[in-house]
């Protein structure tokens, strides 16, 4: 549980008149600590003892672990919210690819290629895959190794280390802990073992335990000994031990503020089911909703990964925003200085289905998206961030002008009233023509108007006089 402004300020001295942190009252200096907005050390006037205490409140009731480094580096834990509703979830799940030091080099180079391939354009932004795992599956230690350097020079992606035996586990880490893998696992067997060594060169660690329950006492020792990169898993074997396990995790760190239990977890759908990659990849959606920090699969096929990444991407992004493009002109086929000029708003959805209905007429166009911070067209032009003059900002600055030859805007027919407005706004230096109202029906105009188009250029009436 997040602790709030009103608890800390009974914490505080509240000495009348003060100022010395330079709030106005204790209150504003406590909401300001409670929303990160300050530090405990600028109030002079709190012991030792309540400094300490306040610290330990305000650290978050969920660790914050890293793995990786450089930009491909994964952020997970630090959450706040049971239910994504109530604020967002933050830091996505590390989608993890499984690789076997079974396979043969021809295998793992096709992992390595695969995972390097398996890239998609969305919403404006990039889904990918995010993690190798190397898996200690031969026993043969030199060979392990060996993979696990062939995967750090191949590809800058984090690494998940994983094998039962503690040996090979650390001779793996060691050639890569500059590159801060986590190393998994450690469980009641060789704990005390693995301490010193993971002390040698400190790296994030999965934890792993039979239950929920088995994971408190391994991470209370492991934090006693400065350990405290931690990721768990509870060893949930099917889909119904995986729901009550994350739920009881997450309720715990967030809602009791159980320390021993807050950390990001991890889950391996690769283990649960074995040959049937479709059930594999149910279960790693439901790992997307309840609350797993890695995800750990055997197989990354194409078909079954955008619908994985694209419900990842929903669960992540912030509810209290909508999904948006960036405002500028996207080029649909390969448009040239005679192909239309049509206009629509960046709510992400209203984005992809008018792209998706131009691309498939075959007709190269060019879309101007304009910023209705998220909004539909007929929403965008009610709350007033779509207009006449709004338009013709975007036509002047986004560059379109000197792609095309010609003059000439099509605006959604949903807002047709400001057609008029719109021209005027733009020095009536362009001819504004009125679409259709619905996406479904582009296939029909498009084509059409594609071609009036170009009898206007051949016959110079393209460019308003």
């Amino acid at each position: 549980m997040l602790v709030s402004g009103s608890q800390l300020v009974k914490l505080l001295p509240n000495k009348r008149p003060c100022r010395d942190c330079g709030f106005p009252t204790c209150f504003a200096f406590a909401m300001k600590l409670a929303s990160g907005g300050a530090t405990v050390d600028k109030c002079p006037h709190l012991s030792p003892e309540i400094r300490a205490k306040i610290e330990e409140l305000l650290i978050p009731p969920m660790k914050f672990v890293i793995i990786g480094t450089g930009e491909n580096k994964l952020e997970i834990g630090n959450e706040e919210v049971t239910y994504r509703h109530e604020k967002t979830f933050v830091h996505e799940p590390g989608i993890a690819l499984l690789v076997s030091d079974k396979g043969s080099d021809e295998e793992i180079q096709g992992a390595i290629s695969k995972i390097k391939k398996l890239h998609y354009a969305w919403v404006g932004t990039t889904l990918h895959a995010n993690l190798l795992a190397p898996y200690f599956g031969s026993g043969d230690k030199p060979r392990f190794v060996a993979v696990v350097k062939r995967l750090r020079e191949s590809i800058d992606l984090p690494l998940v280390i994983i094998s039962e035996d503690a040996e090979a586990l650390f001779a793996a880490r060691d050639i890569c802990a500059d590159r801060q893998p986590l190393i998994y696992p450690i469980t009641q067997e060789n704990i005390d073992t693995a301490i010193p060594k993971i002390k040698e060169k400190p790296t994030p660690v999965g934890v792993r335990a039979e239950s929920v329950e088995g994971l408190v006492s391994l991470t209370t020792k492991l934090k006693a000994s400065g350990i405290d990169d931690l990721v768990l898993t509870p060893g949930s074997k099917t889909m119904l031990e995986a729901i009550r396990n994350q739920t009881l995790i997450r309720r715990a760190t967030l809602k009791q503020t159980f320390r021993p239990l807050g950390y990001p977890t991890m889950a391996f759908p690769c283990f649960m089911v074995r040959d049937n990659p479709l059930k594999e990849m149910l279960i790693a959606s439901l790992y997307v909703n309840k609350y797993a920090g890695i995800i750990v699969l055997s197989n990354l096929d194409p078909n079954h990964m955008l619908p994985l990444l694209v419900q990842r991407l929903n669960i992540y992004t912030d509810p209290r925003f909508p999904m948006a493009v960036e405002e500028k002109y996207y080029e649909i086929g390969e448009p040239n200085e005679e192909s239309p000029v049509l206009m629509t708003s960046n709510w992400a959805l209203t984005y992809f289905v008018v792209s998706s209905a131009i691309e498939s007429t075959k007709i190269p166009a060019f879309l101007l998206v304009q910023d209705a911070e998220g909004l539909g067209i007929l929403t965008g032009w009610a709350a007033g961030k779509i207009s006449g003059s709004t338009i013709a900002k975007l036509v002047n600055n986004c560059g379109i002008e000197e792609r095309v030859k010609h003059r000439q805007l099509v605006l959604p027919g949903r807002i047709a009233r400001i057609s008029g407005a719109t021209m005027e706004a733009l020095d009536w230096k362009w001819e504004v023509t009125v679409g259709v109202r619905e996406a479904t029906a582009i296939g029909a105009f498009l084509p059409k108007y594609a071609k009036e188009l170009k009898g206007k250029i051949a016959a110079g009436k393209a460019v308003p006089e």
